[in-house]
Parts: C-alpha cells; structure tokens; sequence
C-alpha cells in the first residue's frame, strides 16, 4: 500500500537536503520539534497543513509545489502498482466510466479510451 505521508516525508527530505540544511537548522525555523520533524521526513507522523506550511515556509518552498512532487510520486507508485491492462482478460477489466473517478466516459476522454484499448 502508498502511505501518503511516506511519499511527503521524502520530498521534505529530499528538499532539505537538496539545500544541504540540517534537521536542526529546519525545525527551529519551522518551530517544531526536531523529534517530530525527523518522523515527520520518516513517514511516522501524519502533519497537519499548518505544520506542513512551516516546514514549507522554513524550506523556503511554496506548498503547491510540495505538494504536486508528492502527487506526481503517487501517480507513479500507483502506475506501478496497477496491474497492466494488456495481461488482464477482457472480462475482468472495467469500463472506463468506472476507472476514471468522475468522467462520464467517452464523451470526456476518447484519446484515453483509445489508449487503454490499444
């Protein structure tokens, strides 16, 4: 399973040390706990979007942009956890109405349809 909070802590991480800051230097900046910031970066600790704006305020990086990198992280995990639909037997896979949260079907995606199909 994807731990959302996993694939946070690793872009936290990654943008610290990109900077070549300490765990230290963020947390005081951020004003949190060094403890709860390292398990924060280490996926054991859920943060609040308060905390999370500190942190991001601290590393001097818009939210958004945390947030699309753990997004982007996630539709790949997810991609290389689905199975692929070429080696799934016609009558297992759904219709893409049903795999896509929220379209009406073809009317909305048709280059999709024809890409899941080829």
């Amino acid at each position: 399973m994807i731990l959302l909070r996993q694939l946070l802590g690793d872009v936290l991480r990654r943008l610290r040390v990109r900077q070549g800051r300490t765990l230290r230097e963020v947390s005081t900046l951020a004003r949190v706990s060094l403890g709860y910031l390292s398990e924060v970066e280490r996926g054991q600790k859920e943060a609040s979007s308060e905390l999370l704006a500190s942190i991001c305020g601290a590393l001097g990086v818009p939210l958004s942009q945390v947030l699309r990198e753990v997004s982007d992280q996630f539709a790949l995990a997810e991609l290389q956890a689905a199975p692929v639909l070429a080696d799934m037997p016609e009558h297992e896979r759904l219709p893409l109405s049903e795999t896509v949260p929220g379209s009406i079907g073809d009317a909305v995606f048709p280059e999709v349809k024809d890409m899941v199909a080829a």
